[in-house]
């Protein structure tokens, strides 16, 4: 099992990583604060124990063993965020330092409760990154209390995804009118979706779905995942 500060490394790669690029050991002791023979010392560590790739000079990136792990501190850091400043009015420079310490001991079912309570937020309040999806293998929010099997594949959603990227709608964020609205554009789980283009600045994304071209928000967007297509 992980220590808490394993578990910091592990979410500083998944943050680092999020752009598909490995994680310098300068990157990382600058996030951390430490040195950087320490971050070494520790990739190497995290490498022995499965959960990274490391190469010298080159970078590391998490295998699916680390990044399993780390993206459930992630989600758990980033719901804290949502819940300290949103409902603790906690100053948004302060909050990353108090979810660090609070990330490690909060149970997978307050995490749950969590998300119920804050109405299944998409973003973080501090820097705006995406809080992943849970892992119940359900098609929606609405549908939370049915899951009980852990979804097998790794889901991103439509605004990740590339110009002619394609993916197979799996999970909708948000309650009974998000799916109903995201249903009347014709984006329901196992709909196959391809990104024609996206607006910068957030703007709308144009996707083709079912035989139509949608444009469709970027806030909206952010709420429908996908299992990537071959």
């Amino acid at each position: 099992m992980a220590s808490e500060y394993m578990e910091e490394y592990l979410e500083t790669l998944y943050t680092l990583t999020e752009g598909g690029m490995p994680a310098k050991t300068s990157e990382i002791a600058t996030q951390l604060k430490v040195a950087p023979a320490s971050v070494t010392e520790m990739l190497q560590k995290l490498a022995d124990e499965g959960y990274a790739t490391y190469k010298p000079y080159y970078g590391a990136t998490l295998t699916k063993k680390g990044f399993d792990l780390a993206k459930k501190i992630k989600r758990k850091h980033r719901l804290l965020e949502r819940f300290l400043f949103d409902t603790l009015k906690i100053k948004k420079d302060r909050i990353h330092e108090q979810a660090c310490r609070m990330e490690h001991v909060l149970s997978d079912e307050a995490e749950e409760a969590l998300c119920k309570v804050l109405n299944h937020p998409d973003e973080c309040p501090d820097d705006s990154r995406l809080i992943p999806p849970c892992e119940k293998d359900v098609p929606s929010c609405a549908e939370c209390e049915r899951g009980k099997v852990k979804r097998s594949k790794e889901l991103v959603p439509i605004t990740k995804l590339q110009a002619r990227g394609k993916g197979r709608v799996a999970f909708i964020r948000g309650e009974k009118n998000v799916t109903q609205r995201l249903s009347d554009m014709g984006l329901t789980k196992d709909a196959e979706v391809c990104v024609l283009k996206s607006a910068p600045m957030g703007g709308p994304v144009e996707v083709s779905v079912r035989g139509s071209k949608i444009a469709v928000g970027h806030e909206l967007a952010n709420k429908v995942f996908v299992e990537l297509c071959d």
